[in-house]
């Protein structure tokens, strides 16, 4: 019996044993797994926040995205609104020069024709600039606008004329719908 009583010692204690390894593993289990849950919790907090600077940063790039566009529209209109400004101030020389030819008097009968022929080449310039929304300043005896003409010149007043009224032009100046192509260079009054 002795040997049955030391069997079922060490059985005993092998029970014994295996229930303190058992309860160590299962407290280790529960210390872990709180920990486990805090890491999991931690990850879930942490993939939040790059959520939210992902979408902030989207949001941003969206916003940009649309700005360049409303910009390269308003841009597109502008360069739409005055297409032909660059042609249309290079050939204002050449009307200036028509109309100094026209200016000229002629008695004879080729020169008849040929200040005929200018004037013709003269109106279809003209009626083309026009029909492209390109129109001469009419200063002459207007107030004058610093916007649209420059003063180069200044003479008294004399008789019925006001201060500050164009008394003459020396050079026509033009305008592309809004804005200036060439001012005025005027004579003015004061």
């Amino acid at each position: 019996m002795a040997k049955q009583e030391k069997a079922n010692e060490r059985s005993s204690a092998k029970e014994k044993k295996t229930t303190e390894q058992t309860q160590k593993a299962s407290s280790v289990k529960k210390e872990q797994a709180p920990s486990a849950t805090d890491e999991l919790k931690k990850q879930v907090t942490d993939l939040k926040k790059q959520l939210e600077e992902k979408d902030n940063q989207f949001l941003r790039a969206e916003a940009e995205i649309q700005n360049m566009t409303k910009r390269f529209e308003k841009e597109r209109s502008q360069m739409a609104k005055y297409d032909g400004q660059d042609l249309a101030t290079s050939i204002l020389p050449v009307l200036d020069n028509l109309k100094r030819a026209l200016a000229i008097d002629v008695s004879d009968e080729n020169g008849q024709q040929l200040k005929k022929g200018i004037q013709m080449v003269h109106d279809h310039l003209e009626k083309a600039l026009a029909d492209h929304n390109i129109k001469e300043v009419d200063a002459l005896g207007k107030q004058f606008d610093p916007n649209t003409q420059q003063a180069v010149q200044t003479v008294a007043a004399s008789g019925d004329q006001k201060a500050d009224t164009v008394v003459q032009v020396l050079q026509a100046g033009y305008v592309l719908k809004d804005r200036v192509l060439r001012p005025a260079m005027v004579v003015v009054a004061q």
